[in-house]
């Protein structure tokens, strides 16, 4: 199978581009960097069924050229995170929905797969827990740029599923429940590696809100196993799936697991959201999914746990 793998010099798109690579695949990336990092790929230039092209996926004739050449599309490039979200509204929803929207139709020219990476956000501040695909989305008002991105990744699925339904064009959704592992940064806000970052250089584990707000946390080789996976499965085609794992855990108990596995003297301290991000941030105090049905689908089941996770993501800053 060729793939080509938009976003792919990210912290997911490198590691679906070492699993294809494993498997016998040739791969594609394209990635602007805007958000991720060479350092991520290097280690894969010059491997034979590798290639890449560091450029948007608005740039149509690039896409375009990738697109003839690939079987399947996955279309993980997107403006992340939470902090990148609140500061960069604008950015956030042209990358997310233009870029979409590229893809597809770029996509749609040649029928080809495309696999497109959405996010537990959509469901915003939904509290009826678990998470089911079919659902309803429950987003705060407009005057929150807190929910730029839910939104944006919401007219995404819209899209992609309107390309299925009106052109035939085959797509799969994939909603991403919080994934962590070796290569994330915590740039954008993402917990786990700022975290540990704080926690092995001594500084004090900031938790945001009271860190009674639950997460369910997923290695990205399970991930990658789902991502892999169903672009296979002819029954995947016009649907949405949650891909995750069903560990729960507040975010002052991650904080407390963070510091015990690094044996680290750091501090566990509370900043208020207003302090972190702006005044009147929202945040969900659950998010749980149903992965009921891509288990039935592929039989999905995530294999590692969260303390696993936590040491490999320790041990990769540890070497750095």
């Amino acid at each position: 199978m060729r793939t080509l793998i938009t976003g792919g010099a990210g912290f997911i798109g490198s590691h679906l581009a070492d699993r294809l690579l494993a498997e016998g695949h040739t791969v594609f990336v394209l990635d602007d960097l805007s958000t991720g990092s060479f350092e991520n790929i290097a280690h894969l230039k010059g491997r034979p069924g590798f290639q890449y092209t560091i450029d948007s996926v608005i740039n149509e004739r690039a896409l375009a050229e990738f697109v003839d050449q690939c079987d399947t599309v996955y279309h993980l490039a997107a403006a992340v995170g939470v902090r990148l979200i609140v500061e960069a509204p604008v950015r956030t929803i042209e990358t997310n929905v233009h870029g979409t929207e590229v893809v597809l139709k770029q996509a749609a020219k040649k029928g080809k797969m495309v696999l497109i990476a959405s996010t537990s956000e959509v469901y915003g501040k939904s509290t009826d827990v678990p998470f089911r695909e079919d659902g309803d989305l429950a987003l705060g008002a407009t005057s929150r740029h807190r929910w730029a991105y839910a939104c944006s990744k919401a007219l995404d699925e819209f899209l992609a599923l309107a390309y299925w339904r009106e052109k035939k064009l085959p797509v799969v959704i994939v909603r991403l429940f919080n994934t962590v592992g070796p290569r994330q940064t915590g740039r954008y806000g993402m917990v786990v590696p700022t975290f540990v970052q704080q926690a092995l250089a001594g500084d004090p584990i900031t938790v945001y809100g009271d860190g009674a707000q639950t997460r369910c946390f997923t290695d990205v080789s399970d991930v990658v196993s789902a991502l892999v996976s169903l672009p296979q499965e002819s029954r995947a085609v016009g649907g949405v799936f949650n891909v995750g794992n069903t560990e729960e855990v507040s975010i002052r108990r991650l904080a407390e697991r963070v510091k015990a596995l690094t044996g680290s003297p750091s501090p566990i301290v509370n900043v208020p959201y207003d302090e972190a991000y702006a005044e009147g941030f929202e945040d969900m105090p659950r998010r749980v999914p149903d992965i009921g049905k891509v288990s039935a689908l592929i039989g999905y089941r995530p294999r590692v746990d969260l303390d696993e996770t936590l040491r490999r993501v320790i041990e990769f800053y540890r070497a750095r």
